[in-house]
């Protein structure tokens, strides 16, 4: 992937978060908030965070959060949101590739609507799974293959246009082998987040544990 690309990619991203509006709105994915609440808190990280709906959620409920996207302007509006809750978030801005984390230092990794290319995706799991604790766990939502129809029939719906950088549960379990699947699903589910995912959308959803003995 050519660093033309790149730079247009995530010039899309402070494109789309630059606005005074949230565009996912302020509040957290639902999947997400309802799996977070059952888990004690402890080191949470949150790739892809945006502007810091699912980062704040999680830090009002006792989570040490660590967000990181691509995006200037949503670290600046996902701090915004964390001042007006007094909580905290510890907010990186980079590609993911390119960060490091300490090998087995989280509790937790939200992976909410976390799209990334193709070529790209799996190894990006791998990296993650290297930092969550044994016995630690993944939380996950995303557009599934199945997505590509119902985003091209409703823009508004929001998701990849690429099938690529949607996501599969075969995949899943390729990806975090060895894992316990709590929940390993496909829905088609109504989204009403903001004004980027309004409709109806084909998601994968995932609770997991990381083995302690892989």
């Amino acid at each position: 992937m050519d660093n033309t690309w790149n730079e247009a990619y995530k010039q899309m991203w402070e494109d789309r978060y630059q606005t005074e509006e949230y565009a996912y709105g302020k509040e957290p994915n639902n999947f997400f908030a309802s799996c977070l609440q059952k888990l004690k808190p402890g080191a949470l990280l949150m790739p892809a965070d945006g502007e810091g709906r699912n980062g704040v959620f999680a830090a009002n409920w006792g989570w040490e959060v660590t967000s990181f996207d691509l995006s200037f302007a949503g670290k600046a509006k996902a701090l915004e949101l964390a001042a007006s809750q007094n909580v905290k978030l510890n907010y990186l801005v980079g590609d993911a590739q390119a960060l490091e984390f300490i090998p087995e230092s989280f509790d937790a990794i939200g992976l909410i609507y976390a799209h990334f290319a193709g070529e790209k995706k799996s190894l990006f799991h791998q990296k993650l799974s290297q930092s969550l604790k044994p016995g630690g766990y993944i939380l996950f939502e995303a557009f599934s293959k199945n997505h590509l129809s119902l985003v091209l029939q409703n823009p508004k719906v929001g998701g990849p246009k690429d099938i690529s950088q949607l996501f599969s549960t075969e995949e899943l379990t390729a990806d975090f082998k060895g894992y316990k699947f709590l929940i390993l699903e496909e829905a088609i589910i109504d989204l009403n987040e903001g004004k980027c995912h309004i409709g109806k959308g084909s998601v994968v959803r995932m609770l997991a544990t990381k083995p302690f003995n892989p």
